[in-house]
């Protein structure tokens, strides 16, 4: 557990920020959860719905750029507006718990220099994925004198400073709703799977069926058989049909709809 700061110096400030789009389901909940922040910061990339009505009314301060450039693009938008010590990228489909509250805040308090890493508690079609392994560990807080701008089209990285600051790893879980209905798995597996294609093809790979079928074949048994997604019922199998379904359309595009591709899908 970080140590606190020293007595008499002001305790360092947070930035929580938030990328929204149509995001009217979950983003009261989400801003919710950050009140606690010393800033609450959404950069919003033109929802139609009443996203931006709801995120004002809790008393966040929204910046709309809708000219949409990517992940990345908008990672570095919500760098500009962060002014605080450090700063926490939250996703509008996940909420912190009150014990993340208290953790975050602890290594806030502390003056930690490492970069943080959260692990996810993920839920699924209104269930709970409690028997899932989920190994995946996401850089989320950073000290903002440490942290230059992102890059990548989809699941972007932060560019350090340093690029061997240490990593460390929260210990409480960040709640994270993956997927709400198979109507947005859909629509976000068509999203990331153009996205991940255009990365790919930015590299020079090559893309076809049969290499779909691997790839998806591969990913769907790690995660069904090896991640224990098969004890999680029907929602489990959904899960992790859709991250299957994603890794094979991403090399099916790769070689079909390769002159088409764009690192500004899903916008």
């Amino acid at each position: 557990m970080p140590q606190p700061a020293s007595a008499g110096v002001p305790s360092p400030t947070l930035t929580v920020a938030v990328l929204t789009h149509n995001e009217a389901r979950r983003i009261e909940a989400c801003l919710r959860s950050a009140a606690f922040a010393d800033r609450l910061v959404v950069v919003d990339s033109g929802s139609t719905d009443d996203t931006i009505e709801r995120a004002r009314a809790i008393g966040a301060e929204v910046f709309v750029h809708a000219d949409w450039q990517g992940f990345a693009v908008q990672r570095m938008r919500q760098l500009a507006y962060a002014n605080t010590d450090y700063v926490f990228f939250l996703d509008a489909d996940e909420v912190m718990s009150s014990a993340f509250q208290q953790e975050l805040q602890a290594i806030v308090r502390s003056g930690s220099t490492a970069v943080w890493q959260i692990r996810w508690r993920m839920v699924a079609y209104g269930r709970e994925l409690r028997y899932l392994r989920a190994h995946t560990k996401v850089a989320r807080l950073f000290r903002r004198d440490q942290i230059l701008g992102w890059t990548g089209v989809v699941h972007e990285e932060a560019v350090l400073a340093n690029p061997d600051i240490p990593r460390r790893v929260m210990q409480t879980p960040l709640l994270h709703h993956a997927r709400d209905s198979v109507r947005t798995s859909l629509e976000k597996m068509t999203q990331y799977a153009l996205l991940g294609a255009a990365k790919r093809a930015a590299q020079g790979q090559r893309g076809g069926v049969l290499r779909g079928l691997l790839a998806g074949g591969v990913m769907f048994l790690r995660m069904y058989v090896l991640r224990l997604g098969f004890l999680c019922g029907g929602a489990g199998f959904l899960y992790c049909l859709f991250i299957g379904l994603e890794a094979f359309f991403r090399y099916a595009v790769l070689f079909y709809d390769r002159d088409t591709l764009t690192d500004r899908a899903g916008r």
